[in-house]
């Protein structure tokens, strides 16, 4: 199981030591505009299968639009300023739990990881820290994992995706942007993953009742992901 950002930028035979982790199948949990934009590379002999989290977006969808906010600054500052950016990714995160396209997402993500013929699996969305993030998340806790094990894997991800975003960052500033709308948009933190923990609480109570009654998954499935990603 690997996680990541898009693979549009990805140069098969350019990096040895991705190529020898083998890829065979490639979830992609972006949009139909965001995989038009920047399309994946799919590693050789590697399977593509789309769950398109946001697909019925009934959230804000900013963890989608990342590329058209940083765009127009100055309309950022306007939608997104004063705390709102913040505020849309927690309706998002909101969205990934309860929202009919992200419950059925992440069941053919768990799925996908749950069999060991289509593994290795990379999942990704833009930038592999919200739907990609929220993913790992839940499916740590399925494993077993202990809360405080899940928030590090969950914010671990902010130095890389910092350095990722880095130049866009600089521009967008330096062109009337306001930091705080990015620092926002361009991080993981505490309060967006605790939403997720919200709303898969008060709806189904643990991560066990919602990956058997919210995503349909079945006994065998749990078994098999628990067989396939623990030792």
């Amino acid at each position: 199981m690997l996680r990541s950002g898009q693979l549009d930028r990805f140069a098969p035979g350019a990096d040895p030591l991705f190529d020898a982790l083998g890829v065979r199948t490639v979830v992609d949990l972006r949009t139909d505009r965001e995989r038009a934009a920047r399309p994946d590379v799919i590693p050789p002999g590697g399977r593509l299968v789309v769950a398109d989290v946001l697909a019925d977006l009934v959230s804000s969808g900013a963890a989608s639009k990342l590329g058209t906010v940083m765009a127009d600054p100055l309309a950022a500052n306007r939608l997104l300023g004063d705390g709102r950016a913040a505020e849309a990714l927690i309706s998002d995160y909101r969205s990934f739990v309860a929202g009919d396209s992200g419950r059925a997402a992440y069941r053919t993500l768990l799925t996908e990881l749950a069999s060991p013929a289509d593994g290795p699996v990379l999942f990704h969305c833009t930038a592999g820290k919200d739907r990609t993030g929220w993913g790992a998340a839940l499916l740590l806790l399925l494993l077993g994992a202990d809360p405080a094990t899940v928030e590090a894997e969950y914010l671990a991800v902010n130095p890389a995706v910092r350095a990722a975003f880095a130049p866009v960052v600089e521009a967008f500033t330096a062109a009337g942007g306001d930091p705080r709308v990015t620092e926002e948009l361009l991080t993981v933190r505490p309060a967006y993953l605790a939403a997720a923990l919200e709303t898969l609480t008060d709806g189904w109570g643990d991560a066990e009742t919602y990956a058997r009654t919210a995503l349909g998954l079945t006994d065998e499935t749990l078994d098999a992901l628990r067989t396939n990603l623990t030792a």
